[in-house]
C-alpha cells in the first residue's frame, strides 16, 4: 500500500505558458510608473499549489495598472517529470533550485542553475517577490519573512498567515528570497515565501491563494477588485513572529527523533531530548522552544536539516 499522502486537486497543464519573456516566464508592462513586484511558483517541481495560483491568475488575464508584474514557473522541468507514485521525486531533476542562489555566478552545471540563471535577472529586476511553496509533511502554513526587519513588517501587512519565521535560511546554499537586494538591511527590495500546507492538499490551495491576493493587493500595483472573487480568506485574529535560533542538521543521516514531532509545536522545558544525531543528543536550548518544520519523522540525507528552533519574539 503506498505511503504517499493523497493528491486532493488537479494539477495544471502549464505547457499554454511556455512562450514568454523567457520560457514560463510571463513579463506583463502597466505603461505606467510603479514597482516591479514577481509572483513565482514551482521552485520545487512537486509543490504544486503555487502553480495552480500562477496558473488562474494568468488565465484570468490580470494585469499591473502600474508599474510591471512578473509570473515565473521556476522549474518547470521537475514540475514536468512529476509521476504519482513517486510524487516526492520531482522536487528536483539534479540539485535543489532554492539553494543555488549563492553561486550563480559561478558556470551552470545542472539543470537547476542553467534555469535559475534564466530566472535571474527577472529576480533581479524585482522590488517585491513572493515565492510560492509547500511542504512535505501536513503542518500550518508558515510565512517565512527572512532575517530582516523589512521581511517581517511586510508579512504582518499581509495579516496571514498566523506565523511568520523569521530565519536565516539554509547552511546547504542560499534561497531565492535572500538573493540580492532581499537580504541587504540597506534596499527597499523586498520577499516573502508562503509554505502553504502539506503540497497536495486542497487547503495548501486555498492559503497559495489567499496570500497571492494580499501580496498583490498589499504591492498597489493592481486594485483589489481586479483579483479573482473568493480568493482572499478571512484573516486570523492575530500574528505570532518566531525568531530562528538554531538549525540541526543530521551529520551523516543517522538522526533518529525521540518522538513524532509537530510543526509549531512548542516545547516547555530547555534541555529537552529532540533526539540523537549518531547517538549524540539533541536538546532545546531554552525554554518554550518552537519546533519550525521538523523532517525528523522521515528518512533523511547527510547535512539536511532536521528541524530549525525557534523562539517568539
Amino acid at each position: 500500500m503506498s505511503e504517499n499522502p493523497p493528491i486532493e486537486y488537479a494539477f495544471p497543464d502549464l505547457r499554454r505558458w511556455e512562450k514568454g519573456a523567457a520560457p514560463y516566464i510571463h513579463v506583463l508592462e502597466s505603461g505606467q510608473p510603479g514597482p516591479t513586484v514577481m509572483v513565482a511558483a514551482l521552485t520545487h517541481g512537486n509543490e504544486v499549489s503555487g502553480a495552480v495560483v500562477v496558473d488562474g491568475l494568468l488565465a484570468a488575464g490580470l494585469r499591473p495598472r502600474q508599474g510591471t508584474l512578473i509570473f515565473s514557473f521556476n522549474n518547470i522541468e521537475a514540475y514536468q517529470s512529476f509521476d504519482a507514485k513517486r510524487p516526492f521525486k520531482s522536487r528536483m531533476i539534479d540539485e535543489d533550485f532554492n539553494r543555488t542562489w549563492g553561486r550563480l555566478d559561478q558556470p551552470p552545471t545542472t539543470l537547476e542553475t542553467r534555469r535559475a540563471q534564466v530566472v535571474k535577472p527577472f529576480v533581479e529586476r524585482a522590488d517585491f517577490l513572493l515565492d510560492l511553496h509547500s511542504m512535505h509533511d501536513d503542518g500550518v502554513p508558515l510565512m517565512l519573512s527572512g532575517p530582516l526587519d523589512k521581511g517581517a513588517e511586510l508579512a504582518k501587512r499581509l495579516g496571514a498567515p498566523v506565523d511568520i519565521i523569521r530565519d536565516a535560511g539554509h547552511a546547504a546554499g542560499m534561497r531565492m528570497r535572500d538573493y540580492g537586494g532581499f537580504g541587504d538591511p540597506k534596499s527597499p527590495k523586498n520577499a516573502l515565501l508562503i509554505e502553504t500546507g502539506q503540497h497536495w492538499r486542497v487547503s495548501s490551495v486555498a492559503v497559495a491563494k489567499d496570500v497571492a491576493v494580499r501580496f498583490l493587493a498589499e504591492s498597489g500595483i493592481v486594485d483589489p477588485g481586479d483579483l479573482p472573487i473568493g480568493w482572499r480568506q478571512p484573516s486570523p485574529s492575530s500574528q505570532r513572529v518566531v525568531e530562528v535560533t538554531h538549525a540541526v542538521a543530521t551529520k551523516r543521516g543517522n538522526f533518529k527523533a525521540a518522538r513524532h514531532f509537530e510543526g509549531q509545536e512548542m516545547i516547555a522545558k530547555a534541555g529537552t531530548v529532540l533526539g540523537h544525531d549518531d547517538d549524540e543528543p539533541v536538546t532545546t536550548p531554552y525554554d518554550d522552544c518552537v519546533l519550525v518544520m521538523p523532517s525528523s519523522n522521515r528518512p533523511l540525507r547527510p547535512g539536511v536539516t532536521v528541524v530549525r528552533l525557534g523562539r517568539l519574539v
